[in-house]
């Protein structure tokens, strides 16, 4: 069973430093302010100040790949339009991290260009190695554990969750709780993804989870496929995306998800009168981290860097909870008491010893999942 934790590392006083609005952590910076398309932190542009009036100059940020309904988005862009004035557009809103990746690859310089992403940590690597990304360190980057982040600055994880199983308790009876659950014939036709695990991160999480379930481990994730391969040879498996509309309208009544999704569904819909019911299997438990990263043709780099610092920020940390997000930097922020208790109560209880894979162990993952997907759910 693996589960979620954020080590403290390097001095946790960096975290009051953007509470105060700041110079970040770190070397000292070079002589004179330098423009923020170049800048690698606050500092180097003047101080959080000299950001901001910047970022308000430019007044505009152009994000990819961020629901409302995500983690907490839709609070978040209204929260730092108002504190800022910046105008924040989000093109493509259900797109995957690879297409993320793509977004950046064809877009060079284009008006259309995102400044900033929100992706899988596995495929924010892909995006360094390719050097698509702006190295920037946020203020608190040094209490971000080392296995959460670029050691360049690159890109560093802002919150996660576990992998769960949504279910709509009124078209499916008994609702399946575990992984073995969903190879029984009642399921049929009924279980579905968010996306193909070749592009989203929370489908390849999900194959993840199903290894760890069936004898695979971190080092070995070929039992995932094999199981989902056999949900789709006995027809319980549907390609179709598992989207917040797919699940609003009943064409996806079971969902594997993150668990800040399902729970989020689940509040959303009941006002609706539907129950959907949301488990952590036990028999695959599997947690991972979204990344935040800048592009390094970003049209408004200082808004990019003022939203990384806004994200990491106390505020931008516990609004994530009332997503059923789970910070980055929650263990730093219980120990110096910002961590907002009544979000943090709304997280489901997770038991187990932290564990998670090593970049070498995700890149193979990766791999046999690029190779293997399509032959295993076809039928």
């Amino acid at each position: 069973m693996t589960a979620l934790r954020a080590r403290a590392a390097g001095a946790i006083g960096c975290l009051a430093v953007v509470t105060l609005g700041l110079t970040a952590c770190g070397s000292p910076p070079p002589a004179g302010p330098q423009k923020p398309s170049v800048a690698t932190s606050a500092a180097e542009v003047g101080g959080m100040n000299a950001l901001i009036a910047a970022a308000r100059r430019e007044g505009a940020l152009r994000a990819i790949a961020l629901p409302r309904d995500w983690a907490n988005y839709g609070a978040l862009i209204d929260d730092f339009e108002k504190k800022y004035g910046i105008e924040v557009t989000v093109d493509s809103p259900d797109a995957h991290s690879q297409e993320e990746v793509d977004a950046l690859e064809k877009g060079g310089g284009r008006a259309t260009t995102p400044d900033v992403i929100d992706l899988g940590d596995t495929f924010a690597r892909m995006a360094e190695v390719k050097h698509l990304l702006a190295p920037y360190k946020v203020a608190v980057y040094d209490s971000i554990p080392d296995y959460q982040k670029s050691p360049h600055g690159h890109w560093y994880n802002n919150y996660g969750g576990y992998v769960s199983i949504g279910c709509d308790a009124n078209r499916v009876k008994p609702c399946p709780e575990t992984f073995a659950d969903l190879l029984k014939p009642g399921y049929k036709g009924k279980i579905a993804l968010e996306g193909s695990p070749t592009e989203a991160n929370s489908a390849f999480s999900s194959v993840y989870a199903a290894a760890l379930a069936n004898g695979g481990s971190f080092d070995d994730i070929q039992p995932g496929l094999d199981f989902f391969a056999e949900l789709s040879r006995r027809g319980n498996f549907d390609p179709v995306e598992s989207t917040s509309s797919a699940v609003a309208n009943g064409r996806t009544p079971v969902s594997i998800n993150w668990d800040f999704l399902n729970l989020g569904y689940a509040d959303r819909l009941r006002s609706k009168g539907m129950d959907w019911h949301v488990s952590i299997p036990f028999d695959g438990s599997f947690a991972q981290y979204y990344a935040q990263a800048i592009n390094k043709h970003a049209r408004h780099p200082a808004a990019a860097r003022l939203w990384e610092e806004y994200l990491f920020s106390v505020r931008g940390q516990n609004l994530r909870l009332y997503g059923y997000a789970r910070p980055v930097l929650m263990d730093v922020m219980k120990k110096d008491g910002t961590l907002d208790k009544a979000g943090a109560a709304r997280l489901p209880t997770v038991e187990g010893t932290p564990q998670f894979p090593t970049d070498d162990q995700l890149a193979k993952a990766q791999d046999t999942v690029d190779r293997g997907w399509a032959k295993a759910v076809s039928r």
